[in-house]
């Protein structure tokens, strides 16, 4: 791990000036900064974003391993563990995870589940922070943002299989007529999984059923796509288990609508998510832990007319 004797007096130039200065004092080339205001640093934006890609390190700090977004209000520490829901729970913040202090270059949160870490607070930019745990020797990057100007099309698309999983089923609610009729028609719920290597189920039975009611038709393993140059539009294949395959763009329409275009037939498809998961705070199977993506990817033109 890199080097970690830096001045932490470059922490935000703007924010960091404590209230109480201290003079900067020169003996024998020994510079002393004035203490760093970490609070202000931790607190000029209202969102984190986790960019878990970004993590350097082979181990993990669980409540930062789960969260999409992380905020500092107050000595409150809330998360959002969820992408359905982002930008809505806790008035956008997330649930309330815990509490935190801050010392000079670090900050003590005490997680509600995963108990009290203290973490160093380095600047890499004006609005990147790396929150550095020295017991694993791990480190992740954090990217500031306003509420008003977050990106949620960008943490949805970067974080696609995620979202795909946070319901247990997904229901088609809409079939465009415009389209050739092809054997997808008849598929009206679809499942993943992505612990199991990308395994999904689908099912012909009625629409509008209860859940446990659904008797599972057709499996087979599904892979999502990045396109080149198209970071909103993400294409999906599902590969049947001796019955061959679909290919689709796959559309986030919302935080629990997908649309899904089947390019061969030019037909639109819309599913919504019934059976919501929440994944809270522990590793009880409510606390999900996201890990590194890496997408294949296709070179594709967008066919889907919007």
């Amino acid at each position: 791990m890199k080097n970690r004797k830096l001045l932490l007096g470059i922490l935000f130039i703007g924010l960091l000036a404590s209230s109480c200065y201290t003079e900067v004092i020169v003996d024998d080339d020994l510079i002393i900064e004035p203490p760093i205001n970490t609070a202000l640093v931790l607190e000029s934006y209202d969102l984190w974003y986790v960019d878990i890609n970004e993590t350097r390190g082979n181990g993990e700090v669980p409540f930062l391993q789960r969260a999409f977004t992380i905020s500092f209000d107050r000595g409150i520490v809330y998360a959002n563990n969820n992408l359905s829901g982002l930008g809505k729970t806790g008035n956008g913040l997330g649930i309330d995870v815990g509490a935190y202090a801050t010392y000079s270059g670090q900050v003590e949160i005490d997680h509600d589940a995963d108990g009290l870490w203290l973490l160093e607070v380095f600047a890499l930019d004006n609005n990147t922070l790396e929150l550095y745990d020295s017991r694993s020797d791990t480190s992740y990057i954090l990217e500031g943002y306003q509420r008003n100007s977050f990106d949620y099309d960008m943490v949805f698309y970067d974080n696609i299989h995620y979202f795909l999983q946070e319901y247990q089923v997904w229901e088609k609610t809409y079939t465009s007529e415009v389209g050739a009729l092809n054997e997808f028609d008849e598929e009206n719920y679809l499942q993943f999984f992505d612990d199991i290597g990308g395994y999904f189920r689908s099912s012909v039975d009625v629409q509008g059923i209860p859940l446990t009611n659904i008797q599972w038709d057709y499996e087979g393993d599904y892979e999502v796509y990045d396109v080149v140059n198209d970071a909103t539009l993400k294409t999906l294949t599902l590969d049947y288990d001796y019955l061959g395959n679909d290919y689709f763009e796959l559309y986030v329409i919302n935080d629990s609508t997908i649309e899904l275009y089947h390019v061969s037939s030019g037909t639109v498809y819309e599913f919504t998510g019934r059976g919501y998961i929440q994944y809270l705070k522990s590793g009880d199977g409510t606390g999900k832990k996201r890990s590194k993506t890496n997408n294949p990817v296709m070179d594709v033109t967008r066919q889907r007319n919007m």
